[in-house]
């Protein structure tokens, strides 16, 4: 396919995204820039996006991204109640995963992957079993970790936005690759705010000792 060819392809389904998608990718891109500022506001906006997307994803055979967007949901309300003055870790500040938080975490990424590759590839009719086991395996973990506040949920959240970039451009939803190319675009930014406001945290508690 010649580039005018292609980029006429991606305009025409530019201009027919539904009003669906549009409110699932406005609510997306406020609920990421929300959390790069570790603003609670990340959980609400999140919850409304992938509530979205859990039809998006079932509607276009994305089956994985379909549950991890329900599990998004779910990890939404966890971590609401973790962020929030009532959550079982009162003022939950940034941290970094520890050796065994670090193994943990790849270890959770690859199992994760492993059984969704068997299960999309074996039960389900998906097209891209390996593609979509992978950008959900990423992004399970990555809630996890935001939830948790660990500055590795951005690394997470960098890889699988990615990969879902293309993914979704494959799929035809034109406006949800855009918006994962401006899901990476942030998370790199919270990466590098995350990174100042741990070093903040760190210099204040070694003055105060």
């Amino acid at each position: 396919m010649e580039i005018a060819e292609l980029s006429r392809t991606i305009v025409e389904q530019f201009w027919a995204t539904s009003y669906l998608e549009w409110a699932g990718v406005v609510f997306g891109l406020l609920s990421v820039w929300f959390s790069s500022r570790e603003n609670i506001l990340v959980f609400p906006t999140g919850i409304i996006s992938v509530l979205i997307y859990v039809y998006i994803c079932y509607h276009w055979k994305l089956y994985a991204d379909m549950g991890v967007n329900f599990y998004f949901f779910l990890m939404s309300i966890w971590g609401w109640y973790n962020w929030s003055s009532k959550g079982s870790i009162p003022d939950l500040k940034i941290s970094q995963n520890n050796v065994r938080q670090q193994l943990l975490s790849i270890g959770m990424f690859v199992s994760f992957f492993v059984f969704l590759s068997l299960l999309l590839d074996r039960v389900t009719d998906s097209d891209v079993p390996y593609w979509d086991s992978f950008t959900t395996s990423c992004f399970l973990v990555a809630m996890y970790l935001m939830a948790k506040k660990k500055i590795e949920n951005w690394i997470a959240w960098i890889i699988g936005d990615i990969v879902a970039t293309p993914l979704y451009l494959y799929k035809g939803l034109v406006l949800t690759s855009f918006q994962y190319l401006v899901f990476t675009l942030i998370a790199i930014y919270g990466y590098v705010e995350w990174r100042r406001l741990l070093k903040t945290q760190r210099d204040s508690t070694n003055v105060s000792t």
